[in-house]
């Protein structure tokens, strides 16, 4: 089992800047992957960014440029950090991981609500 608390959502005005934090109960050692997804009302979860045990991201092509992942594996942290934000990013963010091993377990932290004024 793995526990998931994200924190730092909030409202935000656009052109703003906005840091998510995922604290998991392990460290991320034991992971295969680390990364934020979001949804918004009406939709479905999206993938926002990734990153892989060796440090390699991925982000949706909505984010790049303004969006930043990253991870502190001393701290079993995992950030997103979010600048020129725009209404369009207002949903419920979530971190997931998947854990190291054959059945690639997946977890799911609460979300955190981010509201984007206008």
């Amino acid at each position: 089992q793995v526990q998931l608390v994200e924190s730092g959502g909030g409202l935000v005005q656009a052109g703003g800047s906005l840091r998510l934090s995922c604290v998991a109960s392990r460290s991320p050692t034991s992971f295969n992957s680390m990364g934020w997804y979001r949804q918004a009302p009406g939709n479905e979860r999206d993938l926002v960014a990734t990153i892989a045990r060796g440090g390699i991201t991925n982000y949706a092509d909505s984010v790049k440029g303004r969006f930043t992942v990253s991870r502190d594996n001393a701290k079993n942290t995992l950030y997103l950090q979010m600048n020129s934000v725009k209404p369009e990013d207002t949903a419920v963010y979530y971190c997931r991981v998947v854990l190291l091993g054959p059945r690639a377990d997946v977890y799911w932290g609460q979300g955190t609500q981010v509201t984007v004024s206008s």
